[in-house]
């Protein structure tokens, strides 16, 4: 039944998830492909990642994630930003127009979230949260670690 349930949940989230790619990847100039608003979401996920780390994270090579980059900052979803540490590499770095594409994408988690804290009371939520955070930190190593979006 856990297993049934949390697949059910994971595959309405990523069925909307879906639908709403298609909604926003209609063939108009500057537009996302679909490989390029995965591409894009595996960025935001990995924050602020070098080229190599999102290529070696995707498990593609060097070149093929310079060119899904160099697509990505001409359409102006993503910048490139040098590295405090060292001026030779830089960072992908996420643009204001990225931002306003992803309201677009999130609003259905936040509909969802909204819904739990209306039909589930404060402890049940808090416990629900806490049981999440677990399963991200502690359960789903091969996904690498997230930033916190709390």
């Amino acid at each position: 039944m856990l297993q049934s349930n949390f697949q059910n949940v994971y595959d309405k989230f990523k069925l909307e998830f879906f639908r709403r790619i298609f909604e926003l990847v209609r063939e108009r100039d500057g537009s996302l492909s679909a490989m390029e608003a995965f591409s894009i979401e595996v960025i935001h996920a990995l924050d602020e990642p070098t080229v190599g780390q999102f290529a070696e994270f995707l498990n593609i090579s060097q070149s093929n994630a310079t060119y899904k980059v160099n697509n990505l900052i001409k359409k102006g979803y993503l910048k490139r930003q040098n590295s405090a540490t060292d001026r030779r590499e830089y960072h992908l770095v996420l643009s204001e127009k990225y931002y306003g594409y992803t309201d677009i994408m999130r609003s259905y988690v936040k509909v969802v979230m909204d819904r739990i804290e209306d039909s589930f009371t404060p402890e049940e939520t808090e416990t629900f949260a806490r049981l999440l955070g677990r399963i991200s930190d502690e359960l789903m190593p091969e996904a690498g670690a997230l930033k916190s979006n709390s």
